[in-house]
């Protein structure tokens, strides 16, 4: 498996992933993950527009010339009232291809992030995580990561 750094190329394959995660996670919570009519166009411009920021962190995994998963992470800083020693980094569209993937595919790309978040500064590594995707929860408990945070959302 060869971790590397995305080009327009990949970006099909990640929006076909990040799709069928779409659908997975409407079914945890159908209105705050209700997937949009658009999702798969909006996805792949909003993708596009990650490549060619210098800024954003983005990796791939890549075997046999088959995209198994993909992590984009940007560096911020913790709010005003928070110090927890310098930039935060926010990884946020990470998934992997197939849930089984997890401890490795995702572990490698969360591993890749970390290392070059750490070498822009970072401090901190704070990663989405949908309540009901045990398998990458798994994966990030394993890699020592701590639940910091929840959202309780409800209709209204």
């Amino acid at each position: 498996m060869e971790i590397r750094i995305p080009v327009p190329a990949d970006v099909s394959a990640m929006v076909a992933i990040a799709e069928a995660k779409r659908v997975e996670q409407e079914g945890f919570s159908p209105v705050f993950w209700r997937k949009a009519p658009d999702s798969s166009a909006t996805h792949e411009r909003f993708l596009l527009a990650l490549l060619e920021n210098p800024e954003v962190i983005g990796l791939v995994a890549v075997e046999g010339g088959r995209l198994l998963g993909f992590g984009f992470a940007a560096l911020t800083m913790p709010p005003p009232v928070y110090e927890p020693g310098g930039p935060v980094c926010v990884v946020d569209d990470f998934a992997v291809g197939v849930a089984d993937d997890w401890p490795t595919v995702g572990r490698a790309l969360l591993d890749a992030i970390t290392v070059e978040a750490k070498t822009r500064g970072a401090v901190l590594l704070v990663v989405v995580c949908p309540q009901r995707d045990q398998a990458k929860r798994e994966m990030l408990v394993g890699s020592e990561c701590e639940i910091a945070s929840e959202w309780h959302v409800r209709t209204l």
